[in-house]
């Protein structure tokens, strides 16, 4: 059983206990995504799989935040931002534009990336590094910026 998912496990134990039933739906919710890909795939996810899962949830919040927000939903916006808040916590610290750049610029000297053509060979070179610690939306803008 990989660590993050024993840490997930544990953190749900301990939202029964301490009775927090908003927490505890959202960790069951991801529990549940991590059980429904050991099923499809019959695979046993690792902790990098785990963070793709984790990554791609925050991302469907997000997407149902903007369309609450223009839906003037706000009630339901702040319940799928509290959910966001309880993912995040199992995801790694995250990077800095900063060191992003750093290494979508490291990308683009080893792949010998020439223009927007090659996006696709940057991308996938970065994805595997900062993947659950930045938004591929805000990467893949600075790869933009970077080759255009």
């Amino acid at each position: 059983m990989s660590t993050l998912k024993e840490t997930l496990a544990q953190a749900t134990k301990d939202a029964m206990k301490a009775r927090d039933k908003e927490r505890l739906a959202t960790l069951r919710l991801i529990n549940s995504e991590i059980k429904r890909v050991e099923v499809d795939e019959r695979i046993e996810p690792d902790d990098a799989r785990i963070l793709a899962l984790l990554d791609k949830m925050i991302k469907q919040r997000r997407d149902s935040i903007a369309q609450y927000e223009k839906a003037g939903r706000a009630e339901l916006a702040a319940v799928e931002q509290a959910e966001i808040d309880v993912i995040q916590e199992f995801l790694p610290e995250q990077l800095s534009e900063a060191e992003i750049n750093e290494i979508v610029a490291a990308a683009i000297k080893e792949t010998g990336a020439a223009g927007m053509a090659d996006m696709g060979k940057v991308i996938a070179q970065v994805k595997p590094q900062v993947q659950g610690r930045a938004d591929m939306g805000a990467v893949s803008k600075l790869v933009k910026a970077q080759l255009g």
